[in-house]
């Protein structure tokens, strides 16, 4: 696929189109350029571009003349999901490492739970002196669905607590240095049971779509939800249902089934539920430009890109 591809017109778009484009001149001067906020994209300027550096799809008919899509997030269900990017378009994705960052979220909003911090915060505004018993996250089980490189990361902290860490994947497989052991999706229902903490690492495909729905949260015994994955991959209209009828004990969720999260949610007043506004691995400029030039360069060299999207994976 590559070796007719010649990229020269490079149309960037998102919330960082300025940024990326200079770093972008900077590191690769002979290329021309132009940077657009995302929904400022027209079909002209897809008609200008053999090239798209973005995280997201413009929400037009076709992608015009661009031959190769770069996307900067390490999700790239908004290009193959539900409607796939033809199949002639090259869709490579960066190489930044989440990983830790988001293990540090998903760590940070355990804490949280165990060591009563919204409820103390709750008591402080109030100025309510309450004696609150804090827990220990050491001899707790964390189920963590999805074990890639994020996954991976998050097992590595929590298991660094003491905390027991169970992997699933789709082919049950995952790095049994850091996992106790490692279950095939098909498992879930019976084994989320005994997880305190159900963390979900997962991209978005038509085999993720409401993979935790009802029959997976009715199985669940009190399990604390943590979600930056994709906010489609669980049912989130389930979990005020399942936060009262205790299958869940609460929420800390990054992702959302549509972003930003309408302010008609109930989640946003449920004490239960942390929300943020999906920000648990940002993308950097500096990363996210070395990963599209590498990929560049090795385009212009003729050999298949390491960070290739699988088609048929969709990631």
């Amino acid at each position: 696929m590559t070796e007719h591809l010649h990229p020269r017109r490079v149309l960037i778009a998102g919330k960082l189109h300025t940024e990326f484009a200079a770093a972008l001149a900077a590191a690769r001067p002979d290329l021309e350029l132009r940077a657009r906020p995302l929904e400022h994209v027209g079909m002209s300027d897809l008609e200008w571009a053999d090239t798209y550096l973005g995280f997201r799809r413009p929400p037009l008919p076709t992608m015009g003349h661009v031959r190769w899509v770069h996307c900067t997030g390490a999700g790239v269900d908004a290009w193959l999901y539900p409607t796939a990017l033809p199949a002639d378009i090259l869709l490579t994705r960066t190489s930044e490492p989440f990983g830790p960052m988001i293990a540090e979220w998903a760590l940070a909003r355990a804490l949280a739970f165990t060591q009563d911090i919204l409820p103390l915060a709750a008591d402080q505004r109030a100025h309510q002196w309450r004696s609150r018993e804090p827990r220990f996250i050491r001899g707790t089980t964390a189920l963590v669905v999805g074990t890639g490189d994020v996954g991976t990361n998050v097992a590595r902290v929590f298991s660094a607590l003491g905390c027991t860490v169970v992997g699933v994947s789709r082919t049950g497989r995952g790095d049994l240095a850091v996992f106790a052991e490692v279950h095939r999706v098909a498992k879930l229902g019976g084994i989320v049971g005994s997880a305190d903490w159900l963390v979900l690492m997962l991209p978005l495909t038509a085999a993720t779509h409401h993979l935790v729905g009802r029959e997976i949260l009715s199985a669940c015994n009190g399990a604390v939800l943590i979600n930056a994955g994709r906010g489609a991959v669980v049912d989130e209209s389930l979990i005020p249902e399942a936060l009262e009828r205790g299958w869940l004990r609460g929420a800390a969720l990054d992702v959302f089934e549509a972003e930003p999260l309408p302010a008609t949610s109930p989640l946003w007043d449920d004490p239960r539920v942390m929300i943020s506004p999906h920000n648990s691995g940002p993308t950097t400029v500096e990363a996210a430009i070395r990963g599209f030039t590498g990929t560049l360069d090795e385009i212009e060299r003729g050999v298949r890109p390491t960070w290739i999207v699988d088609r048929v994976r969709q990631y």
